[in-house]
């Protein structure tokens, strides 16, 4: 094999591992945002990461601010009462040490106004309730090796501009050719 074809074989590794770590990274927001784990949130954000919820929502500067949401006497009253984040699965594109990912966030909770209900196999629930569906934006950067949230602006799905143009800006980052 000659250097120009490893060349570009370490290329396309180093965007598969690329990816795949920026999967783990948005991966693990559920489960943090869930057991309340400012300190993995802390840990994901650059220190003037900016944690944007659009204009109905109250947003964040900086990681230890950002990391604060999940600090709150609500957020974990919200996760006693059931609480669960769940992602789609993210567009991913890679920009040398900067990288975009567009996804979908539901968030579910029991809902406790319900008649419990059984479902063979499968036992008794009250059921949940999707509370709200956003899109994200995550605006990453690769920083000491490890990719690194800069900012996150999540806008609710509710037939506004706003959400749409962060999926039609997904869209556009998309490679014109296809990938071999």
């Amino acid at each position: 094999m000659n250097s120009v074809n490893l060349l570009e074989l370490d290329n396309r590794l180093r965007a598969i591992e690329d990816k795949l770590a920026i999967h783990d990274l948005l991966a693990a927001h559920p489960p943090s945002a869930d057991t309340g784990a400012a300190g993995y949130t802390r840990s994901v954000y650059l220190e003037d990461g900016v944690f944007d919820r659009g204009p109905t929502l109250d947003g964040a500067k900086g990681a230890a601010d950002i990391a604060a949401f999940i600090q709150r006497p609500e957020h974990h009253e919200a996760i006693q009462a059931g609480l669960a984040h769940f992602v789609g699965l993210p567009l991913v594109h890679l920009h040398g040490d900067t990288a975009t990912a567009t996804s979908y966030l539901l968030i579910v909770h029991l809902d406790h106004a319900a008649s419990p209900r059984e479902l063979p196999n499968h036992g008794t629930s009250l059921g949940y309730r999707i509370h709200r569906a956003v899109v994200n934006r995550w605006e990453l950067v690769r920083q000491a090796g490890r990719w690194m949230i800069a900012k996150r602006t999540l806008l609710p799905v509710d037939g506004s501009d706003g959400h749409q143009q962060l999926l039609e800006r997904a869209l556009a980052e998309l490679p014109t050719a296809p990938v071999r």
